[in-house]
């Protein structure tokens, strides 16, 4: 979580000599206790498991999932990357020394803010929109003990997320900042520049540097899920082997792995020796591998996407799908014999803070539910949207209604994205599928047009029902 910027809008603004916390566009919105979600193809969701936090925390964290049935219980479970997002105005954003850096999150870990401004942060933003979706989702990672970690595991269970903890060698010496919530500065400065810092950018070491394997819950947790998640930021909290180790547990349960390296690809890619491996590991042995454009050229060399994507495809040994993310243009789907391509929808966007993340809960919901690959990207596309048009992430991310909305609307960017280009500039496969306004005629028979008309009739049944109840339940 290396220091950035993003999304700079210039423009007049008044400068306060001292952090304050973000003004939010409206009061935040009450956690629903709501019963656990059903899944799509009907019968019982198990109940949500998400630890309440008391005295005997660890002890009942400690616990074993709950005996009975064979069957995978859990849609989709997330590997690591839980914290709580702390949003702040600041005057300018920390100085770019690392002594001084670590030295200006300190002063601002010194008064926390009010909890108004805190917000479930990291893979909490893909478990969010996943269960929006309808799926059954668990997160496996750290929380710890104080007021942060309370709040992410009432936040993760008011929307029905299970939680698995690492808590597991309570015997390790270490220091108590180190059982500690991960926490993230997110920091605004007048020009709606981004800054993002947390202590696990000043250690060498994982910021869980005491988890030296994987916990037996976690194993059981990933044996009973369909999906495991994992992204580059899990290297930034547990040690490479530890990873692996994961990945492997999955393959063995027959639990399909999905893999997004994001920004810390290419640091891990010339990383030490554990971390070069354990991403090579990782790269090669997903069922499904998720990048945005530039992370796929960083890892391939290859400018154009899809024969980027091509090249991911054929160094996996267990890949069936490339996603490729190409933000406002839409995005792209290689598998073995086809190549998909869907234009995003036209929005009004507000933030893209955590878009990524919906869009691979929508990618994860058309692989469980063995949609066609246009059909996926569509609604993935559409989910990470719905995500750009509200404020922020965590509970901010999209909404079922809102994701309908879109797809009723079936407005697509179709103009704007040069698809003839990029497949025109790779090696086509077999068939070439792109989301069209309308069915057109190709001059090869090769590229077929997919009215999104017919897509969103497809995919309007499998989610008003699902609309229905979650209206009723609020």
């Amino acid at each position: 979580m290396a220091l950035q910027t993003l999304n700079p809008h210039p423009g007049p603004t008044s400068v306060s000599p001292t952090p304050a916390p973000l003004p939010r566009r409206g009061p935040p919105q009450p956690l629903l206790h709501l019963r656990p979600r059903r899944r799509l193809a009907g019968g019982a969701r198990p109940r949500a498991v998400a630890v309440a936090v008391s005295g005997a925390v660890n002890e009942a964290r400690r616990r074993p999932p709950p005996e009975g049935g064979e069957g995978k219980e859990a849609d989709l479970a997330t590997l690591g990357n839980l914290c709580v997002d702390v949003v702040l105005s600041v005057p300018q954003l920390p100085p770019e020394p690392r002594d001084e850096r670590k030295a200006y999150m300190e002063r601002l870990a010194a008064s926390p803010p009010d909890e108004k401004f805190w917000e479930a942060g990291g893979n909490c933003n893909l478990a969010f929109a996943a269960a929006r979706l309808g799926l059954h989702c668990s997160t496996l990672g750290h929380v710890g003990e104080e007021i942060y970690g309370k709040f992410l595991l009432d936040v993760l269970e008011a929307e029905g997320i299970s939680v698995v903890g690492m808590l597991e060698n309570t015997d390790a010496i270490t220091c108590r900042q180190a059982y500690e919530t991960l926490l993230c500065w997110v920091l605004v400065d007048p020009f709606q520049k981004h800054g993002f810092c947390s202590r696990a950018d000043f250690s060498e070491e994982p910021a869980f540097s005491w988890i030296r394997k994987l916990p037996a819950d976690i194993r059981t947790a990933i044996h009973r899920s369909k999906i495991l998640f994992c992204n580059g930021y899990a290297f930034d909290e547990f040690f490479p082997d530890v990873i692996a180790s994961s990945i492997d547990c999955a393959i063995d349960a027959g639990t399909s792995v999905f893999f997004d390296p994001g920004p810390r690809g290419q640091s891990l890619l010339h990383g030490t020796l554990d971390e070069q491996r354990a991403l090579e590991h990782a790269l090669k042995l997903s069922d499904v591998l998720l990048l945005t454009s530039d992370e796929a050229e960083s890892l391939t060399d290859m400018r154009n996407p899809i024969q980027a994507g091509q090249e991911l495809l054929k160094r996996g040994i267990r890949t069936k799908w490339v996603v490729i993310k190409m933000g406002s243009k839409g995005s792209v789907m290689i598998t073995e014999n086809t190549v998909s391509c869907a234009p995003s929808f036209k929005i009004t966007v507000v933030d893209t803070v955590g878009c990524g993340d919906s869009f691979t809960a929508a990618i994860a919901f058309g692989f469980l539910h063995n949609l066609p690959a246009v059909h996926t990207l569509t609604l993935a596309n559409a989910v990470g949207a719905a995500t750009a048009t509200g404020c922020g992430a965590g509970r901010n991310v999209a909404h079922l209604d809102k994701v309908l909305e879109l797809l009723r609307e079936a407005n697509i960017n179709e103009e704007d994205t040069a698809w003839s280009e990029l497949i025109d500039g790779s090696c086509l496969s077999p068939e070439v599928s792109v989301l069209s306004r309308t069915a057109i005629n190709g001059f090869s028979e090769r590229l077929v047009h997919v009215p999104i008309c017919t897509v969103v009739s497809d995919l309007l049944p499998m989610f008003e029902a699902v609309s229905e109840r979650s209206t009723v339940q609020a």
